[in-house]
């Protein structure tokens, strides 16, 4: 097998596997924001597993590029990664990912300086997160040489099924919480506080850690 087809078959497999993480990210995402939590864990524990698993889907996204860049098959410059439809090669496709990555990198620098830009400018640029992932579908749809496969086919309408039932039941949360009563504000309010109590025992066992 040559190098060229080690990099062909390296960049589908990381293009699959980036489509599974990202949705789970995506999921959790939405679990941590209603306040949910996964079974067999404490709420603190979703919000670290979110975090594990976006840093794994980075990481395989930054093979998936390397393996693109790399592989002399296709011509695609650490330009056209970065800068949206400027490659010769499928720049509507190409040019997709590209501004999903660029979306993906604002919310790693912002998440990365969290402390210094305050808690609500990361909250609204963290969006762009759930913007980024319909594009990368559309992406991997568009350039995808997978796409009349089987096995393709059923993971991306198990991811997008997955997804949009997580966005309906987030839809349908924020629609009664905005009916809800003086006294199921206070039940939420408790919620909240219980939430805070929580994520500071996580950061406390996380810093008797570190020391």
């Amino acid at each position: 097998m040559t190098d060229s087809a080690i990099l062909w078959y390296a960049n589908r497999a990381t293009g699959a596997v980036c489509l599974i993480l990202f949705t789970l990210v995506v999921l959790l995402g939405i679990t941590v924001r209603l306040r949910g939590r996964l079974p067999g864990l404490p709420r603190f524990g979703t919000v670290s597993l979110h975090r594990t698993i976006s840093l794994s889907a980075t990481a395989f996204l930054a093979l998936h590029i390397t393996a693109a860049v790399v592989d002399g098959y296709v011509n695609i410059t650490v330009l056209d990664v970065l800068v949206p439809f400027v490659s010769d090669y499928q720049p509507l496709w190409l040019g997709l990912g590209t501004v999903a990555l660029d979306l993906m990198l604002a919310v790693l620098v912002t998440s990365l300086l969290r402390a210094r830009i305050g808690l609500r400018t990361w909250r609204t640029v963290h969006w762009l997160a759930y913007a980024s992932w319909p594009v990368a579908l559309v992406h991997g749809i568009g350039i995808g040489t997978d796409n009349g496969a089987t096995w393709m086919l059923w993971l991306t309408v198990s991811c997008v099924a997955a997804v949009l039932t997580a966005f309906g039941i987030r839809v349908a949360q924020a629609t009664r919480a905005s009916r809800r009563t003086p006294a199921a504000l206070l039940r939420t309010a408790e919620h909240a506080t219980e939430h805070a109590a929580e994520r500071k025992a996580e950061l406390r066992t996380t810093a008797g850690t570190r020391s």
